[in-house]
């Protein structure tokens, strides 16, 4: 073959347009989706508020915690995993800091730094028993999931003597983990939660890590075929377990977060919210069966559930129809990144 006729098809094979590659994105259908049901809410909001700064602190302030979460929820399904302890594992941080606090006398942050230690050996515990059983994440993280549960509400009541943990705000260091974890900001005269921030940064972090690392490599190979990447030399077991660990943090931090803001704990908060980490992060394009997605289109599909969340009261909607609308964002969103998935693969230009 001449030199020529290797040129030519060099160029035929990287001719590729900009608007294939944008469709390659894992999370440009939620991005399209985003726009598409913000404007609906914009266009049928009644109090005129939906489209302020004020309004946008109200849909954010419900969307951060769900997006703290979903990025690792959705780097742990790239990997090929599921975790489903992650909602009770927000109560179980929340009311064991909780309990220390009130209960045991300690001061915040000696009980921060313990709440952080138990939920990565939960989340240690967790990818150890995935990997050593081969039983479905699915199942093991059921098991942690009633586990939790069960204890949350055992322990708080045999401590308490009701379903709730209160009286934290009284404790040494209160008032700075509060400031950093649980305040307000303003911005040009709207007040934003601080967890805004943190979902921002981790959203960031997420997305070097999956894009920019060698780990990232790795979690892509891991979902993708975990046999081809252990001849290749890919750690999966590893990667796995670290993911794991992770989420089951993110999900601490998340609990920290709330009983700081709320000043106590209901025993069965968190509980269900593991399906909205993992629609947001399927509406973001992580597919469910791995190997694919993107921490950006997880914060994405949080978004949507914060603006369905906000929209539907100001729209003077039924609220007990937001579950069924944002089961409708999952059908329609994971249909909308297959087709535009499957385009944009037999795309020539």
């Amino acid at each position: 073959m001449t030199d020529t006729s290797v040129q030519k098809k060099d160029e035929r094979l990287g001719r590729v347009s900009l608007f294939t590659k944008l469709l390659r994105r894992p999370e440009f259908g939620a991005l399209l989706g985003a726009i598409v049901i913000y404007v609906m809410f914009a266009v049928v909001d009644t109090t005129g508020q939906f489209t302020t700064l004020q309004g946008t602190a109200g849909w954010t302030d419900f969307a951060a915690p769900i997006g703290i979460i979903a990025v690792f929820v959705a780097l742990l399904m790239i990997a090929g995993e599921f975790d489903l302890s992650s909602g009770v594992m927000v109560g179980t941080s929340g009311l064991l800091l909780g309990l220390l606090v009130s209960e045991f006398q300690w001061g915040i942050w000696p009980a921060i730094l313990f709440v952080m230690v138990f939920a990565g050996l939960i989340g240690l515990m967790n990818g150890m028993l995935v990997i050593k059983t081969g039983l479905p994440s699915f199942i093991v993280t059921l098991a942690t999931f009633f586990i939790l549960k069960g204890a949350n509400l055992a322990v708080t009541k045999g401590f308490t003597g009701t379903v709730r943990v209160s009286g934290i705000d009284k404790a040494d260091g209160f008032d700075s983990a509060r400031e950093i974890f649980a305040t307000t900001f303003n911005f040009a005269g709207a007040n934003f939660q601080i967890a805004v921030v943190w979902w921002i940064a981790i959203t960031i972090l997420g997305t070097i890590l999956l894009n920019n690392t060698v780990f990232g490599n790795w979690i892509f190979a891991s979902g993708g075929d975990k046999n081809a990447a252990r001849n290749a030399g890919v750690p999966v077991d590893r990667t796995k377990v670290t993911l794991f660990i992770m989420t089951s943090l993110s999900a601490a931090l998340v609990g920290i977060m709330l009983v700081l803001r709320l000043r106590g704990m209901q025993a069965g908060q968190g509980v269900g919210q593991e399906f909205y980490y993992i629609i947001a992060a399927a509406v973001g394009g992580t597919l469910l069966t791995g190997g694919a997605g993107s921490a950006i289109g997880a914060s994405i599909g949080a978004a949507i559930m914060g603006i369905a969340a906000i929209g539907i009261p100001y729209a003077m909607w039924d609220q007990d129809w937001v579950s069924t609308f944002l089961g409708v964002i999952l059908f329609a969103a994971v249909l909308v990144n297959t087709l535009i998935s499957r385009k944009a693969n037999g795309a020539r230009k």
